[in-house]
């Protein structure tokens, strides 16, 4: 078998493999949010489905697992659900939206180094579907720009002026928000000199970069959450103004396929932003015991959703002029300030200015 050959069938199992993974990761991350956000604010969540009971000393049952088979419960019941499609809509794009809002969600994983260099199993430096690609950050930018059309495209074929409105209302987010993020990714590159993510990852031996660069790092998770939607950036969510946005018009595995997408990204942007600031796979013993890369990365995605999940949970969402003001006037002008910063750092670093002093 050729190398060539050899790589293509490597990335199509792993990526059979890492797909199966981060979707069963987003039921279960539905899950995670509801059980947080119950605890959080002082309520029962799901408690029911899946329970195992036991048996206690007082009589009372004991309940084992509550609410672990929620997720699925859920699916079954959304499957179930009556598939309503509106009369006037446009059927062709009607249908291909959901798609083309899931499909960038997948495409991304593809690229993500989940651990380091696993003997005999990884071809690369590192544990990946197509490891070793020297783009790596500017196919992610690509993939996620992508999403929008899907946001819109949905909208917009629904023929309801409430899903045009939130079509339009998410595209304008997105797009905004999405200048403050890829200029806020440079800096990740600039200090390790490499847009492959491997070599980000390990750039960040000594020392992580949310250390280095805060500002950035703050930067890029608020910007994670108002791409994705999420509170208090969820105004697609704001019932009295927009009905349910650009959704509004659909239902069953359509309107799943929406809900898929979003939580699949919460994964996806909590993995981004590991590799990006946190040291990605790399932790205590991780370069003695390769495998512990994938315990690393997943503690540190559950930790990003777990703050996701806070947040929602703790802050009221904006008003639209105002999220469109705080990111025109206050995350564009910091990002750009900070990417100056940084730059003409580097190359005082790089011409020795500072060899004197260090």
């Amino acid at each position: 078998m050729s190398p060539n050959l050899q790589l293509a069938v490597y990335s199509l199992i792993v990526g059979f493999i890492m797909t199966f993974v981060v979707i069963t990761g987003f039921a279960y991350t539905t899950l995670l949010e509801r059980k947080l956000l119950a605890r959080l604010q002082h309520r029962v969540g799901p408690n029911r489905a899946g329970y195992i009971p036991l048996p206690s000393r007082d009589g009372k049952e004991r309940k084992l697992l509550g609410g672990f088979m929620q997720p699925a419960a859920d699916a079954v019941k959304l499957f179930f659900k009556e598939d309503m499609t509106p009369t006037m809509v446009d059927k062709w794009v009607y249908f291909l939206a959901p798609i083309i809002t899931v499909i960038p969600a997948i495409f991304i994983l593809a690229v993500i180094p989940w651990a380091g260099k696993v003997p005999f199993i990884t071809p690369g430096d590192y544990f990946a579907i197509a490891p070793g690609i020297n783009v790596g950050v500017l196919f992610i930018l690509a993939i996620t720009s992508i999403s929008v059309y899907g946001v819109v495209l949905a909208g917009w074929s629904s023929n309801s002026k409430y899903a045009v409105l939130g079509g339009i209302r998410a595209s304008a987010q997105m797009i905004s928000y999405e200048l403050a993020m890829g200029l806020t990714v440079l800096v990740p590159i600039m200090l390790a000199n490499s847009m492959d993510l491997g070599e980000i990852v390990a750039a960040q031996k000594g020392m992580w970069y949310i250390f280095l660069q805060p500002v950035a790092a703050l930067v890029f998770w608020i910007a994670a959450l108002a791409e994705l939607q999420r509170a208090p950036f969820d105004l697609l969510e704001a019932e009295q103004e927009l009905s349910a946005g650009f959704t509004v018009e659909y239902s069953s595995m359509r309107f799943g396929m929406f809900f898929l997408a979003e939580y699949m990204k919460m994964i996806i942007f909590c993995v981004l932003f590991a590799v990006f600031f946190l040291g990605g796979y790399r932790g205590p013993f991780v370069d003695q015991v390769p495998a512990l890369g994938f315990v690393y990365t997943a503690l540190k995605v559950f930790l990003g959703l777990c703050v996701m999940i806070w947040i929602r949970a703790s802050l009221p969402r904006f008003r639209y002029d105002q999220l469109m003001s705080f990111g025109w006037k206050v995350l564009l002008p910091l990002s750009v300030f900070n990417f100056i910063i940084v730059s003409v750092m580097i190359v005082l670093v790089q011409e020795g200015v500072f060899a004197g002093i260090f």
